[in-house]
């Protein structure tokens, strides 16, 4: 008997819901910046600025998903271990 972790899910409306979330305050903030009444060095500065946060928030996503997987793998590596002691266990076994 092998007990399986749990593996959080996610719909696919949620995943929709994430893509066209992040799409539309890119391109909200894309167009904000392109239209600031400001001069050219400005609006090229607040570009990078956006780029920046945006690779940053990638970048953030991908270290909690990867952490989280290392987590569920270091469960599953002790849980194996774990069973193993338990079923080379034998408490009836006589030490002479």
């Amino acid at each position: 008997m092998t007990n399986k972790p749990i593996q959080p899910s996610q719909t696919n409306a949620y995943y929709v819901q994430a893509v066209i979330s992040f799409g539309l305050s890119l391109t909200a903030m894309t167009v904000a910046v392109i239209y600031l009444p400001a001069p050219g060095w400005v609006r090229a500065f607040l570009g990078l600025g956006l780029l920046y946060l945006v690779t940053s928030t990638v970048t953030l996503s991908k270290v909690v998903r990867d952490r989280q997987e290392l987590s569920v793998v270091t469960t599953r590596v002790d849980q194996a271990r774990l069973d193993k002691l338990i079923a080379e266990h034998d408490p009836f076994r006589v030490t002479t």
